[in-house]
């Protein structure tokens, strides 16, 4: 088999995983669709940049977690300059996208800080090494465990005080 043909396969064996990370950073359904299918043009588009002997499930993170950071400053933009042309009265207020059954862990993962829920979602959910997930993020594998750790006890003191 052909070394793209191989690495489109592989990437399309981690599209559960690209899914489920999408769906933490964006909690919507539809964006996250949408950042996976980002993602994976970024990624065809770079093939060439791939190293075989390389975790590919990180390399697709890395790419996934800065479409959607570029995203979310896109969008920041754009609503600086929509409001600064808008008049105030015809704004209107985001719909709130909220599901009656989402689950306690979510809730609660979402009661986290979003540096210290990436770190858990990337080395708990995703069963990444410490230091698979500091390369994704760019820090130090010391940063990234002391994340993983302060988001457990804080998870831990939110399950504990929901008791």
């Amino acid at each position: 088999m052909a070394p793209d043909r191989a690495l489109q396969r592989d990437m399309s064996a981690l599209l559960p995983d690209l899914r489920a990370f999408a769906r933490f950073l964006t909690r919507d359904a539809t964006t996250a669709d949408d950042l996976v299918q980002d993602t994976l043009v970024r990624a065809l588009a770079a093939q060439a940049q791939f190293q075989p002997d390389t975790n590919l499930k990180a390399w697709l993170f890395t790419i996934q977690r800065n479409a959607f950071y570029e995203q979310a400053r896109r969008r920041q933009r754009e609503t600086r300059v929509l409001s600064r042309r808008m008049p105030e009265a015809d704004t209107v207020a985001p719909a709130a996208s909220h599901r009656a059954e989402v689950a306690d862990l979510q809730r609660m993962l979402f009661t986290l800080p979003p540096l210290l829920r990436e770190a858990l979602v990337l080395v708990g959910a995703q069963e990444l090494s410490h230091e698979q997930a500091a390369a994704i993020c760019g820090v130090p594998v010391g940063t990234m465990k002391a994340r993983v750790s302060r988001a457990r006890s804080q998870l831990a003191r939110t399950v504990s005080a929901e008791s």
